[in-house]
């Protein structure tokens, strides 16, 4: 699943309150200026709540006093917004390689020799999913299967759902399944790809170009007989 989750945890103080330190990103701040931000900058709590929290936290040691009085967080929970700060930055990293990968299919597609994994791929691609493309994350999937030998692609892809898409994709049955909400309304009847199959196929670039190739050529070769399923 996404690593990044920015819903608030209210019933559990300790996550709670790594929740708001993700916001805040200081190494101490003082008593008055942390209920400050809870109240009136976050809105997360009345001002009466947010002292009786703040309470709590320092009761249950997820905050500590440093020697100017001042509240940070407590060794372990510190631990956990560093992997969590790691975690973050090389998401943010990998979206604007992302981001670049997809100028530079856009500035192939323009030109008069694009290459060959362009010219297969922008037969299923219009800009608004080339673009969204950029947003997915890479740890979104969790590929199964990659097999030019056999045609077949498994992967599953963490999305807005609790259950995770499937996209599978079969040469011999010349099958393309998949079953997020914008394939299924919108681009399987046009035999177009959506963000997550998009993307999909810029990490398949990134582990064999070759096969990716194939697994593209058997679908513009044959488009008429594929089916897009979900």
């Amino acid at each position: 699943m996404n690593s990044m989750n920015f819903s608030i945890p209210r019933n559990n103080n300790s996550e709670m309150l790594l929740y708001i330190w993700k916001i805040v990103d200081l190494p101490n701040i003082s008593i008055n200026d942390l209920l400050y931000k809870i109240s009136f900058d976050l809105f997360l709590l009345t001002p009466e709540k947010a002292k009786d929290f703040i309470n709590k936290c320092i009761e249950n040691e997820y905050l500590v006093k440093d020697a100017k009085k001042n509240l940070k967080l407590s060794k372990a929970l510190d631990q956990k917004l560093k992997i969590w700060q790691k975690k973050r930055k090389k998401e943010i990293l990998e979206k604007i390689d992302s981001a670049k990968k997809i100028v530079q299919i856009k500035k192939d597609i323009d030109k008069k020799k694009p290459t060959k994994f362009t010219t297969l791929i922008r037969t299923f691609l219009d800009k608004g999913a080339l673009n969204r493309a950029a947003a997915v994350s890479n740890a979104s999937f969790d590929l199964v299967e990659f097999d030019s030998t056999k045609g077949i692609i498994k992967t599953n892809v963490a999305g807005s759902k609790e259950k995770p898409y499937v996209i599978e994709i079969d040469t011999e049955k010349k099958v393309l399944r998949h079953d997020c909400h914008d394939f299924v309304t919108r681009r399987a009847e046009d035999k177009k790809f959506c963000k997550h199959l998009v993307k999909l196929f810029l990490l398949l670039k990134e582990k064999n170009e070759i096969s990716t190739e194939y697994f593209l050529r058997e679908l513009t070769e044959e488009i008429d007989k594929w089916e897009f399923v979900s």
